[in-house]
């Protein structure tokens, strides 16, 4: 058994002598490794300030942009909106809802004036779902646009901040 022993503790001896031989190395190498992971940490939070601070200064001037970069869009749609037989006859169906309002508004009128008591019911206005359901789909689809454009100013930042802008 003291063979065993003394063989086990010149191979430890030895393992020992080269995890000191490298251990050195070792610890430089993760200093430096810290070293630059502080610095590059450093940089990017100077990157960081230096965009944020534009970023601040510049924001209503962005916000305006991109609330009239629809502009053109609306109005694109409104004359394709204006030309679609659906619309004319939806803008046809709830223009009977208005006529309608107007013939109350005059019998009642006419029902004062001749000092009769008001017989006319009030108007009653009915949502039409169609509304409901185009607002939905423009509304989810818009959000889809709308988050695309968010990645797009994550990248920009993490873009300035890595330096890859």
């Amino acid at each position: 058994m003291t063979i065993e022993i003394e063989k086990a503790a010149e191979r430890v001896a030895k393992l020992r002598a080269q995890a000191e031989k490298l251990s050195t190395p070792l610890a430089n190498a993760q200093a430096e490794l810290e070293a630059a992971q502080e610095a590059e940490t450093t940089r990017r939070a100077e990157r960081g300030a230096v965009y944020d601070r534009q970023f601040a200064d510049t924001w209503h001037e962005r916000a305006d942009e991109a609330a009239r970069s629809g502009d053109e869009a609306h109005e694109r749609f409104m004359e394709a909106l204006s030309v679609e037989p659906w619309f004319a006859a939806y803008v046809e169906y709830r223009a009977a809802r208005y006529r309608r309002g107007h013939v109350l508004t005059e019998a009642e009128r006419a029902q004062r004036a001749i000092r009769e008591p008001n017989t006319v019911p009030e108007q009653r206005w009915y949502d039409a779902q169609i509304l409901d359901e185009i607002q939905r789909a423009v509304e989810t689809q818009a959000a889809e646009i709308g988050a695309q454009f968010a990645e797009e100013m994550t990248k920009a930042r993490e873009g300035h901040l890595y330096g890859t802008n």
